[in-house]
């Protein structure tokens, strides 16, 4: 397209710019490091809690299923990001990828969608691991005062302080650098999955033939409304989805698709990789598969030891354990969520740094927030600027409700992602693809029309918050990014004076 409101930036100017000393990010990561910082990120709240939601209002036993089915739109997606992750190594994931097919737009609009994707991310984890602390100091005996551990503390006026000192803490190990990142994360990752694995494996010992019956319960329509909570798809066409039966599964997918958020942030490291045509596809996919897998061992187990409709909504697998007579688990699983959370909430957080880089490097946000610090070679700046800002978001403002944006800025940047893979395959074919989307334009095509299907799921009133959200992004790109964006001032190498090394050149 010839409107400057589409101008691409090819993918030979996006690796050269890595190559800049001033805005070059250090290469640390491997195939092992990309795949624990993916199971650190996935698995998180969603293992711990929407296992026992969904079963108990959407799909019984069959969450099991709800899980794959969300696996399944994930894998779709994963293929398409896998092929740009490693064709363009390069910061920024979804955004990067979108600037070099569909135009700086666009790119635009799907990096200001991670922007807040990430950071309402980063702080309702950081929320939800404040009050795993706070029940664990309170069963020792500890109380934190009113006015420091919740957001409604004396007088209406709260700050929640361990969230905020979370992502703090967190804010600094990564501007330390990379690697001691991955470091701190292997660890916290190695007690998180050994949680898991305890739950499956001595929960199995507790299973109950008979709380699988009915393994697919009966369907339950819901009534059709009219108000915002209700899924668009609802409000559009009139159909209510159905709790329980074959379609309460698809509704349960929608729901527990959150687990599943994460694994796409793995693309966003692909600048910081030794060998990125080699790693990404194999971080990428591999963490997806192990969380997926993780996920319907222990909604089998826990359904199992439970019948479905006594599970608890809020500690699902804590309160099977106690209801089977074994109390002592449950303080175990709040540690390892507690443990875990931590992880999730750091690798949101490096998402969010390494897209703002980008964008950053771009023109599109401040070149001042572009500059990687002179020892570590981590984007300290926008580190340090999202992290402040995180921080007090999660210590003052009330997120439960908006957490769903997470949902639907995750699922937009699939379909754009998807998108970009096929008109990139016909705008460049030329290019060396170290991994190619298999089945290409019929997969790509496919994993859009799975994550509509999902977002059409979320409630309208999702869809009201993302729209104003998109709406305050275009003003700002008409009045500062439009004119201050690299290409814009003709900083920018052609295809035919930048040619990227092929896997024989020396």
């Amino acid at each position: 397209m010839t409107s400057p409101l589409f101008r691409t930036k090819n993918v030979e100017q996006s690796i050269l710019d890595t190559e800049e000393p001033e805005h070059a990010l250090k290469k640390s990561l491997s195939a092992l490091d990309l795949t624990v910082f993916g199971v650190g990120v996935i698995i998180g709240t969603g293992i711990f809690v929407l296992t026992g939601t969904v079963a108990k209002n959407n799909a019984g036993p069959a969450v099991a299923l709800a899980f794959v089915v969300a696996g399944v739109v994930c894998a779709l997606a994963a293929l398409c990001y896998a092929e740009f992750a490693s064709t363009v190594p390069v910061a920024g994931s979804a955004y990067t990828f979108s600037y070099a097919s569909l135009g700086e737009l666009p790119a635009w609009i799907i990096g200001w969608d991670l922007v807040l994707e990430f950071a309402l991310g980063t702080a309702v984890v950081a929320v939800g691991w404040s009050g795993y602390i706070q029940s664990l100091m309170s069963n020792a005996g500890w109380e934190m005062p009113a006015v420091l551990g919740s957001r409604e503390g004396a007088d209406g006026f709260g700050f929640d302080l361990l969230a905020a000192v979370l992502v703090l803490v967190l804010t600094g190990i990564l501007v330390l650098g990379m690697k001691l990142s991955a470091r701190v994360t292997s660890i916290v990752v190695a007690i998180k999955v050994t949680v898991v694995l305890v739950v499956i494996i001595a929960g199995a010992f507790f299973i109950t033939a008979s709380n699988y019956d009915p393994f697919v319960p009966k369907a339950q329509p819901v009534e059709a409304g009219q108000n915002l909570d209700a899924p668009l798809i609802q409000l559009m066409f009139g159909w209510a989805p159905s709790n329980f039966g074959v379609m309460g599964i698809f509704t349960a997918a929608s729901v527990v698709f959150f687990a599943f958020i994460g694994f796409d942030i793995v693309a966003t490291a692909a600048e910081e990789t030794k060998n990125p045509q080699r790693d990404m596809p194999r971080g990428i996919l591999g963490s997806l598969f192990i969380c997926t897998v993780l996920y319907v061992l222990v909604s089998i187990v826990v359904t199992g030891m439970q019948h479905y409709s006594e599970l608890s909504v809020d500690a699902p697998l804590a309160d099977a354990f106690k209801a089977t007579g074994h109390p002592w688990f449950a303080g175990f699983i709040s540690f390892g969520a507690a443990v875990g959370l931590t992880t999730v909430c750091m690798i949101l957080l490096l998402g969010q740094t390494r897209v703002f880089f980008a964008m950053s490097r771009d023109g599109l946000l401040p070149r001042f927030f572009s500059r990687v610090h002179p020892r570590f070679k981590t984007p300290h700046r926008p580190t340090i600027l999202l992290g402040v800002v995180i921080a007090v978001l999660a210590g003052f403002t009330p997120l439960n409700e908006l957490a769903a944006l997470v949902n639907i800025g995750t699922l937009f940047a699939f379909v754009v992602v998807a998108i970009s893979v096929i008109i990139l395959r016909r705008t460049r074919p030329d290019l060396h693809r170290s991994f190619r989307t298999p089945w290409v334009p019929f997969l790509p095509i496919l994993s859009v029309a799975a994550s509509l299907w999902l977002m059409l799921n979320l409630p309208a009133e999702t869809w009201v918050r993302f729209g104003i959200w998109m709406a305050i992004g275009f003003v700002v790109y008409f009045v500062y990014s439009r004119g201050n964006s690299r290409l814009a001032k003709g900083q920018e190498t052609t295809p035919d004076e930048v040619m990227r090394p092929g896997p024989d050149t020396p």
